[in-house]
């Protein structure tokens, strides 16, 4: 039985590698540029958001919590301090990934693409965003770091991998995984 666990690790280990670089590495690869960078939103207590949620109405939704600002602010600060390069910064059309977006680094546009599907409500878009979202990546061809701020569901759907508030994935054109840095 062992040696069957043992085998199974090692097939796993090859077909789902999780190795990935160290942070200084990481580091060097954003200022270079040319990477796809997934941020989950900052810290927003809670799960999900209120049946009456109004996506034009911050008051209707989950929001960042007095540390999610602050971490939305080192998230900025991480980038500017490392000097790395930004093309573009789209966000979700929520409010916690706008606000994160916006503590971040100031400017940004929102993306439908990057949307929660999380709630019953938003599900049905899920195959047009992730459609629209692949689109947009396999499309771009800056030479500086896209920026894309968006929820824990489309960071899970679209790389296969779990993330905390507030954490920077990076990854390539191919979709590989260089690195994550956690912020919080």
């Amino acid at each position: 039985m062992k040696y069957f666990i043992l085998i199974l690790y090692l097939i796993l280990s090859i077909i789902f590698p999780t190795s990935t670089l160290s942070n200084d590495e990481v580091i060097s690869k954003l200022q270079s540029g040319g990477n796809i960078v997934f941020i989950r939103h900052a810290l927003a207590p809670g799960n999900g958001d209120p049946d009456n949620i109004d996506l034009n109405d911050c008051n209707t939704q989950r929001n960042l919590s007095k540390t999610g600002i602050d971490q939305s602010k080192k998230i900025g600060l991480f980038f500017e301090k490392n000097n790395i390069p930004i093309d573009k910064v789209l966000s979700s059309e929520w409010c916690r990934c706008k606000d994160t977006a916006k503590y971040a680094f100031k400017y940004f546009q929102t993306f439908k693409g990057l949307n929660s599907f999380y709630d019953e409500k938003f599900y049905k878009f899920k195959k047009s965003q992730l459609k629209n979202l692949r689109k947009y990546i396999n499309e771009w061809n800056g030479t500086k770091n896209l920026i894309l701020v968006t929820h824990y569901v489309v960071i899970s759907e679209m790389l296969n991998i779990g993330v905390s508030s507030g954490e920077i994935v990076v990854i390539n054109k191919n979709y590989n995984i260089i690195g994550s840095i956690d912020t919080y």
